[in-house]
């Protein structure tokens, strides 16, 4: 939601519009983002054809509209998600961490301020793979997770199973592992994916691993592969994501997007655009 002088400037330009933004003498065209209620009021944000989403201060840009954003009908749209005979759902669990946490372009500090409802919309091309069940279980910083958080984590991960077709838990990447594997000694011979998904850094940054991670990650919830698992970056770019089973993955860096790796094995797969690709066996 833009306020103050950022609303001013957009006048009647609203969030998902197809714009053109001038800035220094270069041209961005891309999609106008959503902005947190905790956002400043002095810079817009758009997602480019790349993926990356781009700030910008307002004091320094001129922007256009290029597009409307096409409305929908909301209870064409109920109706839709409702029913059983379109797309599969996909239930996304808030615990908060970086994935769940935006920038503050002042400060250069990152907040917990996103929530899972939020991370979709800045991921519009999640509506084209699953229906959405969002909640938030809770937001705190990875550091500050513990073993009764982890029992909590648990409880939401089953009644989430038990109304969608595979479970994403969104996580701070600090202590990602830990969780991850913890839920897997807890719930164990569980029948549907359970994926942890976290970003090395701020959803809307422009060098973000959020979006690949979390797309990735819902592609897997939809896949055969009944375990615990966590889905991060493959390699530094953009390429795709790797498919670590939660007992033995860890993180290895504090700031790279391919921090996480198998210890002592492969990974069990890849998300390669629409594409997973298995390395070895997998509880079904």
């Amino acid at each position: 939601m833009y306020r103050g002088k950022a609303k001013h400037i957009l006048g009647d330009i609203a969030e998902g519009d197809r714009v053109k933004v001038i800035n220094g003498g270069k041209v961005y065209n891309g999609i106008l983002m959503p902005r947190s209620e905790l956002g400043d009021s002095r810079h817009v944000v758009i997602k480019l054809a790349n993926g990356y989403n781009i700030g910008f201060n307002i004091d320094n840009i001129k922007i256009e509209l290029i597009s409307v954003r096409e409305k929908e009908d909301k209870e064409k749209k109920v109706e839709e998600e409702s029913s059983p005979e379109n797309k599969p759902c996909v239930s996304i669990l808030g615990t908060g961490g970086t994935i769940a946490s935006k920038i503050d372009y002042m400060s250069g500090a990152v907040h917990p301020a996103f929530s899972t409802s939020e991370i979709v919309n800045a991921v519009p091309e999640l509506e084209d793979i699953a229906s959405l069940n969002t909640e938030i279980v809770f937001n705190i910083l990875s550091e500050n997770m513990t073993p009764e958080h982890w029992r909590i984590i648990a409880k939401e991960v089953v009644k989430a199973m038990n109304k969608s077709s595979g479970v994403v838990v969104a996580h701070g990447t600090d202590t990602l592992a830990y969780t991850a594997s913890a839920i897997a000694f807890m719930l164990s011979d569980i029948p549907k994916p359970v994926v942890f998904v976290g970003s090395q850094r701020s959803s809307d940054r422009p060098s973000s691993d959020a979006s690949l991670n979390l797309i990735s990650a819902v592609r897997v919830a939809l896949s055969d592969i009944a375990e615990v698992v966590s889905v991060m970056h493959a390699g530094s770019s953009d390429e795709g994501c790797a498919i670590h089973r939660a007992t033995k993955v860890r993180k290895m860096h504090s700031s790279r997007r391919d921090a996480f790796k198998s210890i002592d094995s492969l990974p069990i797969g890849e998300v390669i655009g629409d594409k997973i690709t298995t390395f070895q066996e997998y509880s079904r």
